[in-house]
Parts: C-alpha cells; sequence; structure tokens
C-alpha cells in the first residue's frame, strides 16, 4: 500500500509521519518512510539545489523538472521495490505537490504536468493521500515559529501559498476516493487521531 502526505506548508505533516508509521507497525505491517524531494542520494543532492535560497532566480519551469528527476529516482530506487516485497510505503510529499505548487501555485499548465508526472512515476499513484489542510497565513507563521529549515519555496509570496492550498483542496474534491481531507488547524494529538483513523479504514486485510 502507498501512502501519501501532502498539505501546505506549516501543516505539520512531517512531524505526524513517525507517530503515524509506528501505529501502524504496532497493527503487524512493515512501513517504509520516505520524503519528497530527495530520498536517495541523487535526489538529496536535488533537494539541495531546489531549497537552496540563494536559487531566487530559478525559473517554475526548471524548477518543476528537478522535482520530477528526483521523483523518478526515488520511485524506482526506493518506492517500486518497497511496495514489491509487501512494505507499507509513506512518503512525506510525492507527485501531486507538484501539481499543488508548480501547478496552481505558479501557474504551469496542468494537462503538461500530468504528462510530465506520469513519465517520471511510471504512472504509480497512491492508493490513500492525507490532505493536512490549514489555512496559509498560519501555516506559514508555524513554519517561523518553528525554528527548523526556512527554505526557498517557504519564502514566496502569501498569495502564491494560498494559490497552493486552494489547488489541494480542489484536487482533493476532484478525486474523493483517494483523497482524505485532515483539518491540521486541530490540537496535535486530535490530527494523529484523524490520521490513524483515515488510514485503519483502507489498510489491506493481514494474512492469516
Amino acid at each position: 500500500m502507498f501512502i501519501t502526505l501532502e498539505g501546505p506548508e506549516g501543516s505539520g505533516k512531517s512531524s505526524q509521519i513517525p507517530a503515524l508509521a509506528e501505529y501502524i507497525r504496532q497493527q503487524g505491517y512493515n512501513v517504509f518512510l520516505t520524503r519528497e524531494p530527495g530520498g536517495t542520494v541523487i535526489g538529496d543532492q536535488i533537494r539541495n539545489v531546489i531549497m537552496a535560497m540563494e536559487n531566487t532566480k530559478m525559473n517554475p519551469r526548471a524548477e518543476t523538472l528537478l522535482f520530477c528527476a528526483a521523483r523518478a529516482q526515488l520511485v524506482e530506487e526506493v518506492i517500486r521495490p518497497h511496495l514489491a516485497q509487501g512494505d507499507i510505503v509513506i512518503s512525506d510529499r510525492y507527485a501531486d505537490s507538484t501539481l499543488a505548487y508548480q501547478g496552481y501555485g505558479h501557474g504551469n499548465d496542468l494537462t503538461t504536468l500530468r504528462r510530465l508526472l506520469d513519465f517520471a512515476t511510471g504512472g504509480l499513484k497512491p492508493d490513500l493521500t492525507l490532505l493536512l489542510d490549514v489555512d496559509s497565513e498560519k501555516g506559514l507563521q508555524r513554519r517561523r515559529n518553528c525554528g527548523g529549515e526556512w527554505n526557498r519555496l517557504d519564502a514566496y509570496e502569501l498569495q502564491f501559498h494560498r494559490r497552493v492550498r486552494e489547488g489541494y483542496l480542489t484536487l482533493a474534491a476532484a478525486e474523493p476516493q483517494r483523497w482524505q481531507l485532515i483539518d491540521a488547524g486541530q490540537p496535535v494529538d486530535l490530527v494523529q487521531w484523524s490520521l490513524r483513523q483515515a488510514v485503519l479504514a483502507r489498510l489491506p486485510a493481514k494474512a492469516a
């Protein structure tokens, strides 16, 4: 089973994933965690280029292609092999991030992006996508206050982040059988509970 977590900046998905993975392991499943961009030696190098604050001149098309390159490497080197051996793979971001950020955020053509994503992923789609939704201003304030990495994408203007959030909500509404909306404005423990309930409802039956 392939599970992805998506959300605008400051939604808290990265901090929620370890506890979610541990809970699934306690149910008797093997779980593998990964993230985007990155997750491989090549992907981590690409991540450094994408996120570096000094790369402010990066064109949105170049940004899109770099994300797709890192994703192609991750799918073939990591995600497909773990799925093939029966693991539950949880990824912190995946292809939907490109539609939300480079599509709705930057205004790149969605049809073109979907063709690129199909090529980059070899057609691999998540079984379940959990969208942690939070108001854009609140999310960015969380990012500033958490003391973690503040990267080039975080630094885009507020209107960009609002378009990203609306893009995510549009994507989720168009494919409700795959997406599960989680209110990330709730207390942290309630967000975790909501994530667990959403996953429990979709976990494959274990062999006897």
